[in-house]
């Protein structure tokens, strides 16, 4: 493995217009971790023991990833217009990092919305521009409380925690970090699901972050953290006061008619029974397309192709279109 003054160049995706270049980052002590292993029971704790035998494994260092400057990001202005000032500031800190050899900081962010204006979808492109990893957790779907640190390994059933996973099973030093839903979280008992992200936003603690399972201190502080939510009121205002908020409102009536040309004119062009339709949908379905939210888009596209090839024809109609109970109103988007 190369040392840490190496420059790489980065095994990932990034924005036209930028090569992606990769300095080493050590982002755990392989002594500390062979230090815990030799303390181990010879007969206990074989899952511990595997962690930290995969940890020596796969050694410490990983790519910290950085635009050689600043990335093409016009498509992105395009296909998410109602993302304009969040892509203005994310703009604004890349363009910090090209002089130099600084790493890339970008400031916690948490996108606020109702559903389905696309924040989720965001958080992967701007993983997809900056050629990092990217780490997920669905908030909504978790109570336990050791979800991003781990739980010990004292507890049956116990397992590192996402940031210890994404650090150690990935790649880089510096992966996307989407919390989604943020809101939703829910602990139990005396477990705070959020409790972690109090040292983990703030830099100086989460260069010596400790997985409650590993108890091995990672350096996270290179994590980029992107946080959805709908409902600020349900966030504790520790978390608010280490992030950039952004609200981000439903597209008008034109953007969304954009959006919904763009995921037309996508979908035909990715798959091969997309020559047999029309490169462009008819006024009528198209209006009626930007009443929906943008990730409903995707799936009623979907289902009118589908319609339309069964019907032996080569237009989308509104007939072949999914009932749409949930409507675009004129101020944002019904789930």
């Amino acid at each position: 493995m190369p040392d840490s003054a190496t420059i790489a160049t980065a095994l990932a995706p990034v924005g036209l217009g930028a090569i992606p270049i990769a300095q080493m980052r050590q982002v755990y002590r392989c002594d500390e971790v062979s230090r815990r292993l030799t303390k181990l029971p010879a007969k206990d704790h074989e899952q511990l023991r595997s962690t930290y035998e995969r940890m020596l494994e796969k050694g410490p260092e990983r790519f910290q990833v950085r635009p050689s400057g600043v990335p093409a990001m016009a498509h992105l202005y395009d296909e998410m217009p109602n993302f304009h000032p969040v892509l203005d500031d994310l703009k604004r800190q890349l363009a910090l990092c090209q002089d130099g050899g600084d790493p890339l900081e970008i400031t916690p962010m948490l996108l606020l919305g109702p559903p389905g204006v696309g924040k989720t979808h965001f958080a992967r492109e701007v993983a997809q521009l900056l050629g990092t990893g990217m780490g997920f957790v669905s908030m909504s779907s978790l109570t336990a409380g050791w979800v991003l640190s781990g739980a010990s390994s004292q507890w049956k059933g116990a397992r590192p925690g996402k940031v210890f996973d994404t650090l150690v099973e990935g790649q880089y030093a510096n992966p996307v970090m989407v919390i989604d839903e943020i809101d939703k979280a829910r602990g139990e008992h005396a477990y705070d699901p959020l409790g972690a992200l109090y040292s983990l936003l703030e830099h100086d603690t989460a260069m010596a972050f400790i997985d409650e399972f590993a108890e091995v201190a990672l350096d996270a502080s290179q994590v980029i953290w992107i946080a959805t939510a709908n409902d600020q009121r349900a966030i504790p205002e520790p978390i608010i006061n280490r992030v950039n908020v952004y609200e981000v409102q439903a597209p008008n009536a034109d953007a969304a008619r954009a959006i919904a040309l763009r995921l037309y004119t996508g979908i035909r062009a990715q798959h091969g029974w997309g020559q047999r339709f029309a490169p462009a949908p008819g006024d009528e379905v198209l209006e009626h397309m930007a009443g929906l939210a943008p990730r409903e888009m995707r799936r009623a596209w979907m289902t009118g192709f589908g319609n339309a090839r069964l019907d032996g024809r080569d237009a989308v109609a509104l007939r072949d279109l999914p009932e749409t109970p949930g409507r675009r109103s004129s101020i944002g988007f019904v789930q």
